[in-house]
């Protein structure tokens, strides 16, 4: 049984590609909470990396705001995010798809910054990166998974397999906060 909430504290993980940040800023035009990609809190420019105390410092304040919607993996950071949570969404989406859209938005951006990257992390075709989005799956999804049973009497936990159950929870939602009866 899944526990019914408010929706104050928002976690979207999945693969890159899955369309997170996407889904992130539909779901703030309908509940008009503040929206955190943790890619602007963890990239310097040129895409120097964070230190890992810098980083726990950072991922504690974030999680300590009233309200949130924060997209992001981070696994190493899971622990915290998910106790502070009180929903949490994975894109569990097919690798294919993950990876195509990853190389759809390496050609469309690149040399220039993603609205939900920081200044200075200018898209480009990335081998290492490539090789973390098809194996991402593989690596992660198991444990993601597990994860997520953990804590889905505590939590609302959604999976969506597709854009369109996706995109259904949305609907939903919007519709709740319109006063349009749910399905």
């Amino acid at each position: 049984m899944k526990k019914r909430n408010n929706l104050q504290k928002i976690l979207v993980i999945g693969c890159c590609g899955a369309g997170k940040s996407t889904f992130s800023k539909k779901l703030q035009a309908i509940l008009n909470l503040e929206i955190i990609h943790l890619d602007q809190y963890y990239h310097k420019p040129n895409w120097e990396e964070t230190e890992q105390d810098e980083w726990e410092k950072i991922v504690n304040s974030l999680v300590q705001k009233p309200s949130w919607i924060m997209d992001g993996n981070y696994k190493g950071t899971f622990d915290v995010r998910f106790q502070y949570a009180d929903t949490i969404i994975y894109l569990d989406y097919s690798t294919i798809k993950c990876f195509w859209r990853v190389i759809k938005r390496i050609v469309k951006y690149h040399g220039k910054v993603r609205p939900d990257m920081p200044k200075g992390c200018k898209e480009r075709f990335d081998w290492e990166f490539l090789h973390f989005v098809a194996t991402f799956n593989f690596k992660n999804r198991k444990g993601i998974l597990e994860r997520l049973n953990a804590v889905k009497d505590n939590k609302l936990v959604c999976i969506f397999k597709s854009d369109k159950e996706a995109d259904l929870f949305l609907l939903k939602n919007r519709n709740s906060r319109t006063g349009l009866s749910k399905h």
